[in-house]
């Protein structure tokens, strides 16, 4: 094998589909879904129906089909669910089916490589959970197809800008069959694809895009942020990519971060300001591209970025029983209802919470982010051991050098500080557990068997390694104070651990009658919105309180109480006001025109789907003690 060849086969790797299995808050969280929009989807929605394309019927030919398969197939393997085993079993067996002599595969009418880029992640997941021996061949075969028909018919249009995807399957069977021919498919899609961090570090749009261009398609700047890494596994030159990835994350956050911290995209790159809006594509297809990133550049950075998307934006996404979706979400959103908001592109109805909104790219996408995000917990480490990217309750039951390892994760984390995890295992050689110490979690505390280790992450990462035969319990506590990030015109968000806390006006929701698929709701407001932070110097003092988590983790109790509560000091607002059905860039601050002192219970906000995120302040920054920290990552503003 070459140097680069070997070079390439050096990265951390995920787990079997199914080795990780949800437990705790996360697995009522994939119940929902299962029992909700992804169970009922095919027999709701026709589209995903029998008569689809990718099931041999004369329907819907492109995407939406293996959309649907990328978030069913992992569903249901990390829930081990016979229902969900069975729908996706003719759609496999059709497309297994499909392939013809030459290689190519997929419905007829309609040759577009991009779904068969989606296609082929369906089929390495499923044959890594089943061990289905048919896939490997069923790959050759096609990968050789475009081997010999790329250089007449390229990559264009979304294939071309979305090319990496392709890449990945081309990896996935080539560390199963170490053919030397692959790796002259993966130049020739690099040479076809996009040169994403290209363009996001010196060609990227400086405001909210007006005309269509994929280079500013929020859903393909997702994907594209993957390709540096992609790139890596190619030319071994980790370091050099993952310089131009982040280079390209802070120019995204410079031009449209937003205050929970992501770049905009209600369809189209969108800017800065809290009312722009992120699509639900965008945000589960930004997951994997953090996923990915874990596995090739292997930092704490990416975790915390996956973690900030899992436990923010994805929640926010549905509604807290997964019944329906938004196509666009807000970070100051007001008011959920079918009404003129200033979106890139998008129309009147991509904010409400329903089977289809605006578009179905959505309703056939968003099933991949919770179960995804599952067999990504942990990856098999390049060293050997086992690598924590997210925390959160899980079990783990895997191998190393052949040897059981089973792995439990008990917390209620994000909204509980703790976490403990245990190694059972009769392995006595040693072996390397790497613990991701979260950027903001700047006093970690751990201990393993009782006795204090020393936490000094090294890119994000402490690391234990040790004979894990004798059973000692491993503590992690990540203490979380409320933290303030600096916004335009001298606003703020709060941030708490991985969580970003909003103010909730209370929702009332309204069910549209006669809606398609489980139901349509708009949702208005029981009370005032339009606050203000004050005493942002002592936000680290705000008080925190914990509650019992409700059967739907990511929902607001009765009173408007979730999980994980901080008081804020604050006051009303009251020269801060609608414009149209949202709310007006918040005034500049300090702000005069004020109300009387307030505390304000602020919430997750992947539980809020009313919320204000980016608040005006009482109070002048400059009396603010900044103290700078260095290890706060660039995308997330200024910290205090």
């Amino acid at each position: 094998m070459s140097e680069r060849i070997q070079s390439m086969q050096v990265r951390n790797r995920p787990l079997p589909l199914g080795e990780i299995v949800p437990t705790g808050w996360l697995r009522d969280q994939l119940q929902l879904q299962a029992d909700g929009i992804t169970g009922q989807l095919e027999s709701i929605w026709p589209d995903v129906g029998p008569d689809n394309g990718w099931r041999g019927g004369d329907g819907e030919k492109w995407e939406r089909g293996p959309y649907y398969l990328d978030g069913l197939i992992p569903l249901a393997h990390v829930l081990d669910d016979e229902k969900l085993l069975g729908l996706a079993r003719p759609w496999i067996e059709w497309i297994l089916g499909s392939q013809r002599d030459d290689g190519f595969f997929g419905p007829t009418g309609n040759d577009d490589w991009w779904p068969r880029m989606v296609a082929l992640k369906v089929l390495t997941q499923h044959a890594e959970a089943t061990g289905d021996e048919r896939v490997v061949p069923f790959l050759q075969r096609y990968f050789r197809h475009q081997l010999e028909h790329l250089p007449k018919r390229p990559l264009s249009s979304w294939g071309r800008a979305r090319g990496a995807d392709n890449t990945l399957s081309v990896w996935w069977l080539h560390e199963r069959t170490e053919e030397d021919w692959l790796l002259r498919l993966v130049d020739l899609i690099d040479q076809q694809s996009l040169p994403w961090n290209h363009y996001l570090t010196t060609e990227l749009i400086t405001g909210p895009a007006r005309t269509f261009s994929h280079r500013t398609h929020g859903p393909n700047v997702a994907m594209g942020l993957k390709k540096g890494a992609v790139d890596a596994i190619r030319d071994g030159d980790t370091a050099g990519h993952r310089r131009q990835t982040e280079a390209a994350f802070a120019n995204l956050d410079r031009w449209h971060g937003q205050a929970h911290g992501w770049f905009s995209g209600d369809e189209w790159l969108g800017g800065r300001e809290a009312t722009a809006g992120i699509e639900t594509c965008q945000v589960v297809e930004m997951m994997f591209t953090c996923e990915v990133l874990a596995q090739v550049f292997g930092a704490g950075a990416d975790g915390d970025r996956l973690e900030s998307l899992a436990y923010n934006l994805l929640p926010a996404s549905s509604d807290p029983r997964m019944l329906g979706h938004q196509y666009h979400q807000q970070a100051n959103q007001i008011e959920v209802s079918v009404a003129r908001r200033e979106w890139t592109y998008s129309s009147d109805d991509a904010g409400i919470f329903g089977l289809e909104p605006h578009f179905g790219c959505c309703t056939a996408n968003l099933h991949q982010g919770w179960p995804k995000l599952v067999s990504h917990l942990w990856l098999h480490d390049a060293d050997g051991g086992l690598r924590a990217v997210v925390y959160a309750p899980a079990e783990v039951r895997t191998t190393i050098d052949g040897d059981p390892v089973a792995v439990t994760v008990q917390t209620a984390y994000p909204f509980d500080e703790t976490i403990t995890i245990t190694v059972d295992t009769d392995r006595v050689e040693p072996f390397s557990l790497h613990l991701r110490i979260p950027a903001w979690a700047t006093d970690a505390r751990l201990t393993v068997g009782g006795e204090t280790v020393t936490v000094e992450p090294d890119d994000g990462y402490v690391i234990l390694n040790r004979d894990w035969s004798t059973n000692e319990e491993i503590v992690l506590v990540l203490p979380m104070r409320a933290r303030i990030i600096r916004r335009e015109r001298q606003a703020a968000s709060v941030r708490l651990g991985p969580l970003t806390m909003v103010h909730s006006p209370g929702e009332n929701w309204v069910e549209q009658v006669g809606a398609p698929g489980i139901g349509e709701w708009e949702i208005h407001r029981r009370g005032s919105w339009n606050e203000a932070l004050r005493d942002i110097n002592a936000a680290s003092e705000w008080p925190v309180e914990r509650r019992a988590l409700p059967d739907a983790p990511w929902s607001l109790l009765a009173g408007g109480h979730a999980p994980v509560i901080v008081r804020a000091s604050a006051a009303r607002a009251s020269g801060w006001r609608m414009e149209g059905a949202q709310s007006a860039v918040p005034p500049l601050s300090p702000v005069m025109d004020r109300g009387t002192d307030d505390i304000l219970a602020l919430v997750p906000y992947g539980s809020a789907r009313l919320r204000v995120t980016e608040f005006p302040v009482v109070g002048n920054w400059q009396d603010v003690d900044d103290p700078g920290d260095p290890a706060y990552a660039a995308s997330d503003g200024d910290e205090v």
